[in-house]
């Protein structure tokens, strides 16, 4: 009997994505397995370095900023 998978606690992240929290936003490049492609934009920054990381701490980092889905 197989064990049954637990849906992941963390959002599920897609290209194209912008998370919103107070005074940055979170564009979403790139989704892999474990890794998302990131970047974390300023009101007032016209560029912002891309950052490779791991998905679920992002996700704890969105829920602890509450962050909001505006596109997705």
């Amino acid at each position: 009997m197989k064990a049954k998978r637990q849906a992941p606690l963390h959002p599920v992240f897609a290209p194209g994505q912008v998370w919103r929290m107070e005074g940055v936003s979170c564009h979403i490049g790139q989704v892999g397995k474990t890794l998302v492609n990131y970047k974390l934009l300023k009101d007032n920054v016209v560029r912002a370095p891309n950052t490779l990381g791991n998905q679920a701490v992002l996700a704890k980092h969105l829920q602890a900023k509450q962050a909001v889905l505006v596109r997705g």
